[in-house]
């Protein structure tokens, strides 16, 4: 297969030939990689950016036939990360509240903080204080710089809900620097 096939013809090919796969890894993985290492760390963001592949591999037969693969990779790859923070959040549960009673928001808090802690000392407050999906949205924006129209792909919803949980993240987030800024002039 040429480098210049499409992401499309590739994974249509992939179907009869597994192989031809092989060239939409080799595309996406140094991108998925650094997106998957920045959430999460590097072990963990490893595990979770092969996982990524395998799953894009075994679905590949309801992929939707569009050019660029990259915003159903970044969907894959968010939704085996919010996975992979509720397991660390269930095992660090586990470990300090042993016989305690969690409820399900949480154990949403506990992912929250888990996620925030792999971002910049400066960003984890006002991260912590997104919701999961603002959050996936500005940082596929972020990180993965991926348009609004790809990340309604990779996320599933409709472009106007990727606006208005950019809105919502980045006023949260400029409210949070403006109030950094006032502590620091003070």
């Amino acid at each position: 297969m040429h480098q210049d096939t499409t992401d499309a013809a590739l994974i249509r090919a992939s179907r009869k030939d597994p192989a031809a796969f092989g060239t939409i890894f080799d595309r996406h993985w140094p991108r998925i990689y650094r997106y998957c290492v920045e959430r999460a760390g590097p072990a963990a963001g490893e595990d979770v950016a092969a996982e990524t592949f395998r799953v894009a591999f075994d679905h590949r037969k309801r992929y939707d036939g569009r050019d660029d693969a990259a915003p159903w990779l970044y969907g894959i790859a968010s939704n085996l990360l919010r996975r992979w923070f509720r397991s660390a959040a269930r095992g660090s549960r586990a470990m300090t509240r042993i016989g305690a009673e969690v409820t399900d928001e949480d154990l949403d808090d506990i992912v929250e903080r888990l996620d925030a802690e792999y971002l910049s000392p400066h960003l984890r407050s006002v991260m912590a204080q997104l919701s999961p999906a603002d959050r996936d949205t500005l940082l596929l924006h972020t990180f993965a710089d991926l348009t609004y129209e790809q990340i309604a792909r990779a996320t599933d919803v409709p472009i106007g809900t990727v606006g208005s949980r950019m809105n919502r993240a980045r006023a949260l987030v400029r409210a949070h620097l403006e109030t950094l800024e006032l502590s620091h002039e003070s």
